[in-house]
Protein backbone atom coordinates (compact mmCIF):
# COMPACT_ATOMS: atom_id res chain seq x y z
CA UNK A 1 0.00 0.00 0.00
CA UNK A 2 1.14 3.50 -0.65
CA UNK A 3 2.57 4.79 2.67
CA UNK A 4 0.76 8.12 2.36
CA UNK A 5 -2.59 6.42 1.89
CA UNK A 6 -1.73 4.07 4.75
CA UNK A 7 -0.92 7.05 6.99
CA UNK A 8 -4.21 8.75 6.16
CA UNK A 9 -6.12 5.50 6.81
CA UNK A 10 -4.31 5.03 10.14
CA UNK A 11 -5.28 8.57 11.11
CA UNK A 12 -8.90 7.84 10.22
CA UNK A 13 -8.81 4.64 12.29
CA UNK A 14 -7.47 6.66 15.24
CA UNK A 15 -10.23 9.26 14.85
CA UNK A 16 -12.84 6.48 14.72
CA UNK A 17 -11.35 4.85 17.82
CA UNK A 18 -11.75 8.13 19.73
CA UNK A 19 -15.26 8.65 18.37
CA UNK A 20 -16.52 5.10 19.02
CA UNK A 21 -14.73 4.16 22.26
CA UNK A 22 -13.60 7.50 23.63
CA UNK A 23 -10.03 6.18 23.67
CA UNK A 24 -7.12 5.98 21.26
CA UNK A 25 -5.22 2.98 19.98
CA UNK A 26 -2.72 0.78 21.80
CA UNK A 27 -1.37 -2.76 21.81
CA UNK A 28 0.84 -3.21 24.85
CA UNK A 29 -2.13 -3.12 27.23
CA UNK A 30 -3.60 -6.16 25.45
CA UNK A 31 -0.33 -8.04 25.81
CA UNK A 32 -0.24 -7.21 29.50
CA UNK A 33 -3.81 -8.46 29.94
CA UNK A 34 -2.96 -11.76 28.25
CA UNK A 35 0.24 -12.23 30.29
CA UNK A 36 -1.49 -11.45 33.60
CA UNK A 37 -4.35 -13.83 32.78
CA UNK A 38 -1.93 -16.58 31.72
CA UNK A 39 0.18 -16.24 34.88
CA UNK A 40 -2.96 -16.16 37.03
CA UNK A 41 -4.15 -19.38 35.37
CA UNK A 42 -0.80 -21.21 35.57
CA UNK A 43 0.59 -19.90 38.88
CA UNK A 44 -2.14 -18.27 41.00
CA UNK A 45 0.01 -18.28 44.15
CA UNK A 46 2.70 -16.32 42.32
CA UNK A 47 0.10 -13.71 41.40
CA UNK A 48 -0.99 -13.43 45.04
CA UNK A 49 2.61 -12.86 46.16
CA UNK A 50 3.69 -10.38 43.47
CA UNK A 51 2.87 -6.70 43.83
CA UNK A 52 2.69 -6.05 40.08
CA UNK A 53 0.03 -8.70 39.47
CA UNK A 54 -1.95 -7.84 42.59
CA UNK A 55 -1.99 -4.12 41.73
CA UNK A 56 -2.95 -4.81 38.12
CA UNK A 57 -5.80 -7.14 39.07
CA UNK A 58 -7.15 -4.61 41.60
CA UNK A 59 -7.68 -2.08 38.82
CA UNK A 60 -8.49 -4.69 36.13
CA UNK A 61 -10.54 -7.45 37.79
CA UNK A 62 -11.13 -9.26 34.48
CA UNK A 63 -8.21 -8.32 32.20
CA UNK A 64 -9.44 -10.30 29.19
CA UNK A 65 -12.57 -8.10 28.96
CA UNK A 66 -10.41 -5.07 28.22
CA UNK A 67 -11.29 -3.26 25.00
CA UNK A 68 -7.60 -3.47 24.03
CA UNK A 69 -7.80 -7.28 23.95
CA UNK A 70 -10.72 -7.09 21.52
CA UNK A 71 -8.91 -4.44 19.48
CA UNK A 72 -5.85 -6.69 19.10
CA UNK A 73 -8.04 -9.69 18.22
CA UNK A 74 -9.56 -7.53 15.49
CA UNK A 75 -6.10 -6.56 14.24
CA UNK A 76 -5.00 -10.21 14.10
CA UNK A 77 -8.18 -11.49 12.45
CA UNK A 78 -8.34 -8.50 10.09
CA UNK A 79 -4.72 -8.92 9.03
CA UNK A 80 -5.24 -12.62 8.41
CA UNK A 81 -8.43 -12.06 6.40
CA UNK A 82 -6.85 -9.21 4.43
CA UNK A 83 -3.83 -11.36 3.57
CA UNK A 84 -6.04 -14.28 2.56
CA UNK A 85 -8.32 -12.16 0.35
CA UNK A 86 -5.43 -10.41 -1.41
CA UNK A 87 -3.41 -13.60 -1.93
CA UNK A 88 -0.56 -12.40 0.30
CA UNK A 89 -1.05 -15.00 3.03
CA UNK A 90 2.17 -16.99 2.84
CA UNK A 91 4.00 -18.74 5.62
CA UNK A 92 7.57 -17.71 4.91
CA UNK A 93 10.40 -15.82 6.57
CA UNK A 94 11.15 -12.53 4.84
CA UNK A 95 14.85 -11.83 5.09
CA UNK A 96 18.02 -11.00 3.25
CA UNK A 97 19.39 -13.85 1.14
CA UNK A 98 22.65 -13.40 3.07
CA UNK A 99 21.29 -14.79 6.36
CA UNK A 100 19.52 -17.94 7.48
CA UNK A 101 15.90 -18.27 8.55
CA UNK A 102 17.12 -19.11 12.06
CA UNK A 103 19.15 -15.89 12.34
CA UNK A 104 16.20 -13.81 11.12
CA UNK A 105 13.81 -15.46 13.57
CA UNK A 106 16.24 -15.02 16.49
CA UNK A 107 16.64 -11.31 15.75
CA UNK A 108 12.88 -10.87 15.26
CA UNK A 109 12.17 -12.48 18.64
CA UNK A 110 14.95 -10.45 20.31
CA UNK A 111 13.56 -7.26 18.77
CA UNK A 112 10.05 -8.13 19.97
CA UNK A 113 11.29 -8.75 23.52
CA UNK A 114 13.22 -5.48 23.58
CA UNK A 115 10.23 -3.59 22.18
CA UNK A 116 7.96 -5.19 24.81
CA UNK A 117 10.31 -4.15 27.59
CA UNK A 118 10.56 -0.66 26.14
CA UNK A 119 6.79 -0.33 25.97
CA UNK A 120 6.57 -1.17 29.66
CA UNK A 121 9.32 1.31 30.57
CA UNK A 122 7.74 3.97 28.35
CA UNK A 123 4.23 3.24 29.63
CA UNK A 124 2.94 2.38 26.19
CA UNK A 125 3.74 1.13 22.71
CA UNK A 126 4.10 3.20 19.56
CA UNK A 127 0.33 3.17 19.04
CA UNK A 128 -0.62 4.13 22.57
CA UNK A 129 2.21 6.34 23.70
CA UNK A 130 3.33 7.97 20.49
CA UNK A 131 0.48 7.92 17.97
CA UNK A 132 -2.41 8.44 20.37
CA UNK A 133 -0.29 10.80 22.48
CA UNK A 134 0.46 12.96 19.46
CA UNK A 135 -3.22 12.93 18.45
CA UNK A 136 -4.12 14.60 21.74
CA UNK A 137 -1.11 16.96 21.44
CA UNK A 138 0.69 15.44 24.43
CA UNK A 139 4.34 16.44 24.76
CA UNK A 140 5.15 12.89 25.87
CA UNK A 141 3.59 11.58 22.62
CA UNK A 142 5.89 13.75 20.53
CA UNK A 143 8.91 12.78 22.65
CA UNK A 144 7.99 9.10 22.37
CA UNK A 145 7.70 9.26 18.59
CA UNK A 146 11.00 11.18 18.26
CA UNK A 147 12.75 8.66 20.52
CA UNK A 148 11.32 5.64 18.68
CA UNK A 149 12.24 6.89 15.22
CA UNK A 150 15.55 8.38 16.37
CA UNK A 151 16.61 5.08 17.94
CA UNK A 152 15.49 3.14 14.86
CA UNK A 153 17.47 5.47 12.60
CA UNK A 154 20.57 5.22 14.83
CA UNK A 155 20.45 1.41 14.95
CA UNK A 156 19.44 0.76 11.32
CA UNK A 157 23.04 0.76 10.12
CA UNK A 158 23.95 -2.06 12.50
CA UNK A 159 21.05 -4.38 11.62
CA UNK A 160 20.61 -3.57 7.93
CA UNK A 161 22.13 -6.87 6.80
CA UNK A 162 19.10 -8.69 8.23
CA UNK A 163 17.05 -7.25 5.33
CA UNK A 164 19.37 -6.16 2.52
Amino acid sequence: MNPYIGGVLLGLVLIMAFWISGRGLGASGASKSVVVTAVKTVAPKHVENTAFYKDYLETHPNPMKSWLVFQMLGVLVGGFVSGAISGRLKFQVEKSPKITNRTRIIFAVLGGILFGLGSQLGRGCTSGSALTGMAVLSLSGFLSMATIFGTAFALAYFVRKLWI
